[in-house]
C-alpha cells in the first residue's frame, strides 16, 4: 500500500482545474464513442490520440483513460434501448437488456447496468492501488534479459487473440513485427525497409497506424453497412424491483471479481469477461430459461465485468509495460509519445503522475454514474445521428489528427493506406489485435534482446539460466504450444464437421 501523502498528492493532481476538466472531457467523449454504433473505445482513443500532443502527460493520459472506460458505459445505452451494441462488450447486454426495454423496463436495465459499472470500475481501481505497487516493486529486479522475457511473454498472448485461424493470426502478428522494424536499427544505425523514403527514417508513427487500422477502417465498414436505427423507447424508473436487488448484487459481485482477474491477463479483451459472466449467471440461476427474455442478472453481471476489466487491464500496463488489449496498446503508445515508459520505474520516478491518473478514475466513474442514469434517453438520441453526417466528420477529424502529428501530408497518406489495409483485414476476417500488440512490443523486444546478448556475451541460453527470465520464457513457450495445439484441434474438428456434412 503506498504512503498516504503520495495518494493525497495524486488526488490533488486529479482535482486541479485542468486535469478535472480533461477527465470530464474524456468520459463525455467516451460515452459518445460508446453510444455511437461501430466505434468503440479502440477507435475513439486512436482517432483522438493526436489532440493530446500539446497537453501535459498527466492530462493526456487522464483524458485517454476517461475515453477508454467511458466508452464501456456508453455502449450499454444503445444495447438496451435500440438493441445496437455501441462497442463489442455490449453485445452480451443486448441479450437481456433489449427484452427488458421492450417490456417497458429500460430504466431498470440501465439503472442496474450503471450501478454495476460504477461498483465494478471503482473496486477494480482499488485493486490497482493495492496490487500495482507490490508488483512494480517486484519488477524492479528486472534487467534487460528479464524485460526481453517479459516482452516474449506479452507476445505469446497474441496466440489468444488470433481468432478462428492461426494462419490469419500469424499473418497479422508478423506484419506488426515487420512494421516495427522500419527505420534505423537501434544499435548499428543501419536503415531498414524505408524504400528510400526519408519520411520513414524514424519508422512509422504508431498514432498514424492506429488511426488508420481502427478509425478509418471502421468508417469504411460503417459506410458499407448503413442502416436505419430504431426509435429509442422512453426511459423511466431507474431502480430494480425489491426482489431483484439480491440476485443483481450477487451478479455484480461475481462480475467484479471475474472482470478484474481477466484484466490482469495480457491478450484478453473486455468481451471475454462479459461472456463468462453471462455464462456463470445463467448456470447459477434457479430458472435459466429467463435468460434471453429479460433477466436482470444478464445485464448486471456482464456490464459489471467489462468495467471491472478496465481497472485490471491497467495493472500490467502501469507495472510491467505490457498492453493487455488493443486499446491499452494505444494508450501505451500515448505514454511513449509523451516521453513516459510504463513499467516498474514509473511508480518510482513519476509517482504523482501515476496516482494522479488513478485518482482521476474515481472522479470519472462517479461522473459517469451521474451521466448514465438521468441522461440515458438523451444519449440514446445521439445514436440517431445519420451516418452520412457522422462518418465524414470523423474522417475530417482523423485526417487533421494525422497531419498535426508531424505537420506532414505524408502521414495522412500513410493513415489512408493503413485504413484500407484495416478494411481488407476485417473483410478477410484477419484479427487486428496481433498487429497492434506486435507493433508496439516489437521495438522494445529488439532493444532488450540486443542488450541482453551483450550482457550475456552473445549466449541466448543464458536467458534461460537466470531465474526470472528463464521462468517467464518457459511460461511463454507453454502458452504458445498450448495455444497452437488448441488452434489445430479447432481446425481439425471444423474440417471433420465439413467432411461429415
Amino acid at each position: 500500500m503506498p504512503a498516504f501523502d503520495v495518494i493525497a498528492q495524486g488526488f490533488a493532481t486529479a482535482f486541479s482545474l485542468y486535469n478535472l476538466l480533461y477527465c470530464l472531457i474524456g468520459v463525455v467523449i467516451g460515452m459518445l464513442v460508446g453510444v455511437l454504433p461501430g466505434l468503440g473505445p479502440t477507435t475513439g482513443v486512436a482517432v483522438l490520440l493526436p489532440i493530446t500532443f500539446g497537453m501535459e502527460p498527466v492530462s493526456a493520459i487522464i483524458m485517454l483513460c476517461g475515453i477508454y472506460y467511458g466508452a464501456m458505459y456508453g455502449g450499454t445505452i444503445t444495447s438496451v434501448l435500440i438493441n445496437t451494441p455501441g462497442e463489442a462488450a455490449s453485445v452480451i447486454t443486448c441479450l437481456d437488456g433489449s427484452p427488458m426495454a421492450k417490456q417497458g423496463r429500460a430504466g431498470a436495465a440501465l439503472g442496474i447496468a450503471g450501478i454495476g459499472s460504477f461498483i465494478g470500475g471503482t473496486i477494480s481501481i482499488l485493486g490497482l492501488i493495492f496490487v500495482g505497487p507490490p508488483l512494480a516493486e517486484w519488477a524492479l529486479r528486472f534487467g534487460p534479459p528479464e524485460f526481453f522475457a517479459l516482452m516474449v511473454l506479452g507476445l505469446s498472448t497474441v496466440i489468444g487473440l488470433m481468432g478462428k485461424s492461426i494462419i490469419r493470426g500469424l499473418i497479422s502478428a508478423f506484419l506488426g513485427l515487420n512494421l516495427a522494424m522500419i527505420g534505423m536499427d537501434p544499435v548499428s544505425g543501419a536503415v531498414r525497409f524505408t524504400f528510400g523514403q526519408p519520411n520513414m527514417m524514424n519508422g512509422i508513427d504508431f498514432v498514424i497506424v492506429a488511426m488508420g487500422l481502427f478509425g478509418l477502417s471502421e468508417i469504411l465498414l460503417g459506410i458499407e453497412n448503413m442502416a436505419n436505427a430504431e426509435k429509442p423507447p422512453k426511459v423511466k424508473g431507474f431502480l430494480p424491483n425489491k426482489d431483484e436487488w439480491g440476485p443483481s448484487m450477487k451478479a455484480i459481485s461475481r462480475g467484479t471479481v471475474l472482470g478484474f482477474i481477466i484484466g490482469l491477463i495480457p491478450g484478453t479483451n473486455s468481451v471475454i469477461p462479459a461472456i463468462l459472466s453471462y455464462s456463470v449467471e445463467k448456470k447459477l440461476a434457479k430458472d435459466p430459461s429467463r435468460f434471453g427474455k429479460g433477466a436482470i442478472e444478464g445485464v448486471a453481471g456482464p456490464e459489471t465485468a467489462n468495467n471491472s476489466y478496465c481497472g485490471g487491464a491497467l495493472i500490467p500496463l502501469f507495472t510491467l509495460g505490457i498492453p493487455s488489449s488493443p486499446t491499452i496498446a494505444i494508450i501505451l503508445g500515448a505514454f511513449m509519445m509523451h516521453g513516459l515508459t510504463p513499467g516498474p520505474m514509473l511508480f518510482q520516478q513519476n509517482p504523482v503522475f501515476v496516482w494522479g491518473v488513478i485518482a482521476s478514475m474515481f472522479i470519472g466513474n462517479f461522473a459517469l454514474l451521474i451521466m448514465n442514469l438521468p441522461m440515458a434517453g438523451w444519449w440514446a438520441k445521439i445514436a440517431m445521428i445519420p451516418p452520412k453526417l457522422l462518418y465524414p466528420l470523423i474522417l475530417i477529424i482523423a485526417a487533421l489528427g494525422a497531419y498535426t502529428t508531424n505537420n506532414n501530408l505524408f502521414d495522412v497518406g500513410v493513415m489512408f493506406v493503413f485504413g484500407i489495409l484495416g478494411y481488407v483485414m476485417k473483410k478477410a476476417d484477419i484479427p487486428m489485435a496481433p498487429i497492434v500488440l506486435t507493433f508496439v512490443l516489437g521495438k522494445m523486444l529488439e532493444s532488450s534482446l540486443l542488450q541482453s546478448l551483450k550482457l550475456l556475451d552473445g549466449s541466448f541460453l543464458g536467458l534461460f539460466q537466470r531465474p526470472i527470465s528463464g521462468t517467464l520464457l518457459s511460461i511463454a513457450l507453454v502458452i504458445i504450444v498450448l495455444g497452437l495445439i488448441s488452434g489445430l484441434r479447432k481446425k481439425n474438428s471444423g474440417f471433420a464437421a465439413d467432411v461429415e456434412m
